[in-house]
């Protein structure tokens, strides 16, 4: 399903099939994994879309803070990842509905470095822009270095090392070229002197050199505290300048990533203000509508705009589908909206209007599904026949070749690196897109002692998951699943539910979890014998955002672990 860009993915030799990967006297121990499967059954998809309409999000699961770009026909997005690896997400479309993943821009080891971080830290919020055949992606690694830019000819890489700027403050920069050659970088920082209150921020921006991005001119405030400065609003951020029909245009979003997450747009006749608020914003928001509207999207904001051929207006941007309340696993989803123009105002949603499931779409030949595809419900089987696909993620980055991928199988070596110790462990994983459906695998493993475990993982973070696995123990294998429910929980985690293991080591051992909104079941099965459920309706809302807190998304995959 694809090729990766990782570096990294030159491997061992894989096991050949049906042969149990148990380690040589000197060698490591091994788990083969030869299939992963993943279905999406989401309620909110079960929607009929016409040929001239299409399905939101246009990127299911969790791609929040989507920048967009276009360079005559082709469009290009990118989202951020935080400590996941390979980081920033590259994706291509022609028609802004379909959208195929073409690289990452975060793809070797030794652009960045995310040891020690949490998972919600590091790469926070990109934007792409392109400038005279050159795309720039400016970003932010947060606790790693600060504000950056990477530059490439091919947005599917390679990227350049990061180029930082030590002078540009707080997060989410944008680079803006404008007509008469100059480039200005715009970035949240806090205000001019004291914070007045919590959140409060403001947006500045600062004329660049265009190949270094060191500053030519001071930073000046472009908006302190958001568009009504008297409500003491609360983090403006993710900036974007626009020059539309000699126009400047800035928008940005405003009162934080929960529910009060809105977007706002002001104008000027120059680049460096003064700027004048719409007086009807937000242009863009959920906060008002009742939450116990049937399969709400809330959190909306963080948009950026693209014009298509036609002429007609689009934004991007994040929002969240809970299942419950403000429960959602999916994380922060990409969504496309039309702008319509309204005396000179780019507006997206006003009163009671909500985003839509479905809408019409843009008046561009239909790019048709991709290979792999980013929306509605579908189910796609990894068998692992080439190197891993731009899908895959694992967390912080790799120093070692720990893994093999390809001949129908991915090898894992099994390391004292667990999850749940803010180290980089041995896992692949892949988003969960869907309120409701399930993940498989099929693992072949033998453990040598106590504390030996491969299998099936749903994370959140390294404090909120859940692992079933076939582990080592001093009675023999057993089968187990565990939990982590909060950083004050045991970083092993704790037992939820396991079996008597014997007869499974060595042997092509099926592990399933299906989920429907909080509900999480998890079962197994020799290969071609009968499923057996383990545990029912585990608590799946530990996955959630509401509860794990940070900014990403749940996630599914594989994983082996050695004991010390």
């Amino acid at each position: 399903m694809g090729s990766t860009a990782l570096l990294l993915a030159a491997c061992a030799g894989t096991v050949s099939q049906g042969e149990a990967p148990a380690p040589a006297a000197d060698g490591p121990l091994t788990a083969r994994f030869e299939r992963f499967t993943y279905e999406g059954r989401d309620p909110a998809f079960e929607r009929e879309v016409g040929p001239d309409e299409y399905l939101n999000p246009i990127l299911a699961g969790f791609y929040p803070d989507p920048g967009i770009t276009q360079v005559g026909g082709d469009y290009y997005l990118v989202n951020s990842t935080f400590a996941y690896y390979p980081g920033l997400p590259v994706f291509h479309s022609t028609d802004l509905v379909n959208w195929t993943q073409v690289g990452n821009v975060i793809d070797r080891p030794d652009m960045l470095d995310f040891d020690g971080l949490e998972l919600s830290r590091a790469v926070f919020a990109p934007t792409i822009e392109e400038h005279e055949g050159t795309f720039y992606v400016a970003n932010t690694c947060v606790d790693c270095g600060g504000n950056f830019i990477v530059t490439a000819t091919d947005p599917a890489g390679p990227w350049s090392d990061p180029i930082f700027m030590p002078e540009v403050g707080g997060i989410d920069p944008s680079v803006f070229f404008d007509d008469d050659g100059k480039v200005y970088v715009i970035n949240n920082d806090g205000p001019e002197g004291e914070p007045r209150y919590q959140g409060h921020r403001a947006i500045w921006i600062r004329e660049v050199d265009p190949e270094t991005f060191e500053s030519l001119t001071e930073q000046q405030v472009l908006l302190d505290g958001g568009v009504r400065p008297e409500e003491n609003p609360i983090w403006i951020e993710g900036p974007h300048v626009y020059k539309i029909d000699g126009t400047y245009y800035l928008s940005a979003a405003e009162g934080g990533t929960a529910v009060n997450h809105s977007q706002v747009v002001l104008r000027s006749d120059s680049v460096t203000g003064p700027y004048e608020p719409y007086e009807g914003n937000p242009i863009l928001t959920a906060r008002h509508l009742d939450p116990d509207r049937e399969m709400p999207i809330a959190y909306v904001g963080h948009a950026a705009y693209v014009q298509d051929d036609e002429g007609e207006w689009w934004a991007t941007f994040l929002g969240v589908r809970p299942y419950e309340d403000e429960f959602f696993n999916t994380g922060r989803e990409t969504f496309l909206m039309p702008v319509r123009w309204e005396d000179g105002w780019p507006i997206m949603t006003e009163g009671d209007e909500e985003v839509p499931y479905v809408a019409k779409r843009p008046a561009l030949p239909d790019a048709g599904t991709p290979d792999l595809p980013m929306h509605g419900n579908f189910t796609v089987t990894e068998e692992f026949d080439e190197p891993l696909g731009f899908e895959w993620m694992t967390v912080r980055i790799p120093k070692t070749e720990w893994w093999s991928a390809g001949d129908g199988a991915l090898t894992i070596e099994a390391r004292p690196e667990a999850l749940g110790e803010t180290l980089q462990p041995s896992l692949w994983v892949r988003r969960q897109q869907h309120i409701a459906g399930d993940a498989s695998t099929s693992v072949t493993f033998t453990p040598q002692e106590a504390g030996d475990e491969a299998g099936l993982v749903a994370m959140q973070s390294d404090a909120y998951w859940y692992k079933l696995g076939l582990a080592g123990s001093e009675d023999g294998p057993v089968l187990r699943l565990r939990r982590r429910a909060g950083a004050d929980s045991p970083e092993a985690g704790e037992v939820v539910a396991e079996a008597d293991g014997e007869g499974l080591a060595g042997q092509p051992l099926e592990l399933r979890v299906t989920f429907d909104g909080a509900d999480y079941d998890f079962a197994y099965r020799p290969e071609g014998g009968r499923w057996t459920t383990l545990a029912e309706g585990v608590d799946g809302k530990i996955l959630s955002t509401s509860v794990a807190g940070g900014f990403v998304g749940a996630t599914l995959g594989m994983y082996a672990e050695k004991g010390e």
